[in-house]
């Protein structure tokens, strides 16, 4: 097995290609390391990519945000203009893992191992967030919820690798939020999920909306008709009721020790509801 520092995202590409197919890509390595550990990959190359330009840094772009691949949770919850903008996203990068695992841990990451219960991925897609992709055919541009195709897959080829990604501008009276179910009270993996992302017009009518549920289907997704069903309204209680009734229609749980398909459809629902409020009552604090 071979080690190599990329000094750039051409040269990460490079190893990413000359492995042909048996490289993989170290930016936090708690999900990696776990899997080196068991004899779940066996890597014949590991590419390290947090020496990439801006791959540790949160900055300002085009109105928005651009997070580099390498950059933690515990990193972008002390970043206080993005958790001001962002606050649904940076709490659920915050919950990914212990706080030993914070240090390490990325976004970046967590969107590339591509498990359906990923805590950063329904924030990111209600944000309407996207991956920056780079490859041996250049650099491109990908909606975060088409990165993850299914449990451990993505549609990255061979040769790609995320390097960042962009969050867009913040509109006035905007907020997010995201809120998850897990057995334990800390340290564990959704049932279920779901990150809500409002813009509020002056009379605090919700003018934009986006749904995003995880852990309730292959992969994390955005639930259209639930984002609608909030436009025009002020979240009113048959609004919110509407908005549970279509998360857990749109979903497709399974049944496992943790949750049974039919649990799983309310609790998606529940949790709709709950982030629904809190994104709302950020939004109007912000008017």
């Amino acid at each position: 097995m071979q080690y190599v520092k990329a000094a750039d995202a051409a040269d990460a590409v490079r190893h990413l290609v000359d492995a042909k197919g048996n490289g993989v890509v170290l930016a936090g390595g708690t999900d990696l390391l776990v899997q080196m550990k068991s004899r779940r990959v066996s890597p014949g190359v590991i590419v390290d990519i947090k020496n990439l330009p801006g791959a540790m840094d949160v900055q300002g772009e085009a109105g928005g945000y651009r997070v580099g691949a390498g950059v933690p949770g515990a990193v972008l919850g002390e970043h206080s203009a993005f958790v001001r903008d962002w606050p649904g996203v940076a709490e659920a990068a915050q919950l990914i893992g212990s706080t030993q695992i914070q240090g390490r841990a990325t976004m970046v990451g967590n969107l590339c191992n591509a498990s359906p219960a990923a805590d950063s991925v329904p924030a990111l897609i209600a944000a309407n967030a996207v991956a920056v992709v780079e490859g041996p055919g250049g650099q491109r541009q990908v909606p975060v919820a088409s990165i993850p195709t299914g449990p451990g897959k993505t549609s990255l080829e061979t040769g790609e690798l995320v390097t960042a990604l962009l969050l867009p501008p913040r509109p006035a009276r905007s907020s997010d939020a995201y809120l998850r179910f897990i057995p334990r009270t800390e340290m564990d993996i959704a049932v279920a999920a779901a990150g809500v992302n409002l813009v509020l017009d002056e009379a605090g009518t919700v003018i934009e909306a986006r749904v995003a549920l995880g852990a309730v289907s292959a992969t994390a997704y955005l639930d259209e008709a639930a984002g609608a069903r909030l436009v025009g309204t002020k979240l009113e209680d048959d609004v919110l009721a509407d908005l549970a009734a279509l998360c857990g229609q749109s979903c497709s749980p399974i049944d496992d020790k943790r949750g049974t398909v039919e649990y799983r459809r309310e609790v998606v629902g529940v949790l709709a509801k709950r982030a629904a409020r809190i994104a709302y009552q950020r939004a109007k604090e912000k008017a």
